[in-house]
């Protein structure tokens, strides 16, 4: 893990020198007609102002396609409403009876989407109103399938949990510009990721069968040989969760998910013609994120149960490695969080250490009990709904915080 963090840092360091040298020429003329699809299962307290919010975009050729996912409150008369106001939105109301999960509302979508390039949004997210005319320059390239924007939270300082939701998105924005900078294996995540028609078409649609649409999406395209870029400097904002239970089970689907689809694609993933060694590497080291807490929390329990039993044991070596593994992440977070969320040096360290605590006391537990799952348990399909508009911070309000612009990458190295 280490020396692939050394080889990234080595890639954005001369992607940087190269840049300062010829910048990358970006072709704004490049103007596909874009279908924005946003799936809604009840979210009838958020969806009006997100797609109020998509249309006040500045992009010219677009069209809005909301859904309503079988919902149980007044979704689906909100969408009605909707599509009776404005001339480009068009509702669709699927049967309660209907193939649960985001991928098949996706599917339903693609079907009347008169778009060369698909947007999707959760059904909470803001972005700004040049959030396509920055975005799409970057799909231009014929081998480039879909492109990520940078993930930011709108609700940061609501509490503990929400701080460090952002912190840890920012350090997952770090490991994706690194990733790109290696073209390794890029995700998607599902909020204000843009892909093309064809390349959608080429890997037949989403895949119904997915507890995690956009991490099964990302490896289905690089197995094709589609390129998935990373675009940091364009942000879509959303909710994070304000209460530890509901996070729980989200990141206990994200995980389940994850790596599921790495054991569903493992075939495509070692042996793709059309994916590149660098994409193929990559994958292959990150998978290293659900190794390690599986490896280091089963290697204390059994070290720990033979100082117990008074047997030979390397109990004390092995805590040596999880506190230098902890560490290296909270680096990387103080790193991540004063590059991306602007931090202070003092405050990055006290979150970067609350964050640190954080990802050790959610991630490693959950990938244990996920492992154990998916090898005694059936496979279920339990995505776990995300409750939207219960935090008290007002997007609005947030949209416009410098700390949500991009960086001057220089000044904030020279500062960590």
């Amino acid at each position: 893990m280490l020396s692939y963090i050394v080889y990234m840092q080595l890639a954005l360091k001369h992607r940087k020198r190269k840049l300062k040298k010829q910048p990358e020429e970006l072709n704004y003329d490049y103007k596909p007609f874009v279908s924005v699809m946003i799936p809604a299962h009840n979210e009838q307290d958020v969806i009006v102002k997100t797609v109020e919010n998509v249309l006040a975009m500045d992009y010219e050729k677009f069209e809005v396609i909301v859904i309503d996912d079988r919902s149980s409150d007044n979704t689906a008369t909100v969408l009605k409403e909707l599509e009776e106001k404005y001339d480009n939105v068009t509702a669709i109301v699927r049967e309660h009876d209907a193939f649960p999960g985001k991928s098949a509302v996706l599917n339903d979508a693609l079907k009347i989407a008169k778009g060369d390039a698909v947007l999707v949004f959760d059904a909470d997210a803001r972005m700004g109103k040049d959030f396509l005319t920055r975005l799409v320059p970057h799909l231009e390239k014929d081998n480039v399938g879909a492109v990520q924007a940078r993930k930011v939270i709108l609700n940061r300082d609501e509490n503990i949990l929400t701080r460090c939701q952002d912190n840890e998105y920012a350090l997952d924005t770090h490991f994706q510009v690194g990733r790109d900078a290696v073209k390794g294996a890029v995700e998607l995540r599902g909020n204000g990721e843009l892909l093309k028609k064809e390349a959608l078409v080429d890997i037949g649609g989403w895949n119904n069968y997915t507890i995690t649409d956009d991490l099964d999406m990302s490896t289905r395209l690089h197995i094709k040989g589609w390129d998935v870029r990373f675009c940091p400097d364009v942000c879509v904002y959303e909710e994070a969760i304000v209460s530890f239970v509901p996070l729980l089970k989200q990141r206990r689907r994200w995980i389940e998910g994850s790596i599921r689809r790495y054991l569903e694609h493992f075939t495509g993933v070692l042996f793709s013609k059309d994916m590149s060694l660098r994409v193929s590497i990559d994958m292959i080291a990150y998978i290293t994120e659900f190794l390690l807490p599986f490896w280091m929390i089963s290697e204390i329990c059994f070290q720990a149960f033979k100082f117990v039993k008074d047997a030979p044991n390397c109990i004390l070596s092995s805590i040596s490695v999880s506190v230098v593994v902890c560490i290296f992440f909270i680096i990387g977070l103080i790193y991540s969080s004063r590059k991306y969320n602007k931090l202070s040096r003092k405050d990055a360290v006290i979150q970067s250490v609350q964050t640190g605590v954080y990802l050790t006391g959610i991630w490693f537990p959950v990938v244990v009990l996920i492992v154990f799952k998916i090898i005694f348990c059936k496979k279920t399909m339990d995505w776990g709904k995300t409750v939207h508009g219960v935090t008290k911070v007002s997007s609005d309000s947030i949209i416009g915080l410098s700390r949500i612009k991009t960086v001057d990458d220089e000044k904030v190295e020279q500062n960590v």
